[in-house]
């Protein structure tokens, strides 16, 4: 994951947390990982498919930080949700794929969940407020 001292956008514990920009960062990852994977006819679709649901997790976030409404904003957040579980669905198919990955997609799918269940409390807090 990135979180490197030398890098500027990495995740400071002692910053203010920044979902947006761990979002970011978690794509960031999933682009990165998807480059170091073998490509041929059978492999491109679900490389792409890792990287179009890893990629639009952070995507719909920020949309949903502009949203007009209270619904419009629990939506995009729940679709930001649903890209969370596809992505870890793609990491585990990409593990099958390719074994010697095993590693590195683990960590990847472990901050998919994190952010899933960051996202899924958003949802609920949300809406139990008053409307």
């Amino acid at each position: 994951m990135t979180n490197d001292q030398s890098n500027p956008n990495s995740i400071n514990p002692k910053q203010k947390y920044d979902l947006e920009e761990r979002t970011a960062n978690f794509a960031e990852d999933i682009i990165d990982f998807a480059k170091k994977l073998p490509q041929n006819a059978i492999t491109r679709s679900l490389i792409t498919q890792l990287v179009k649901a890893g990629t639009s997790i952070g995507a719909n976030y920020s949309e949903a930080d502009e949203a007009n409404s209270k619904k419009d904003f629990v939506n995009k957040i729940a679709i930001a949700k649903k890209e969370t579980k596809e992505t870890k669905y793609w990491l585990r198919i990409i593990t099958h794929t390719f074994p010697q990955f095993k590693d590195e997609a683990k960590k990847l799918w472990k901050e998919a969940q994190e952010l899933n269940l960051i996202l899924a409390a958003i949802i609920r807090s949300s809406n139990t407020k008053k409307k």
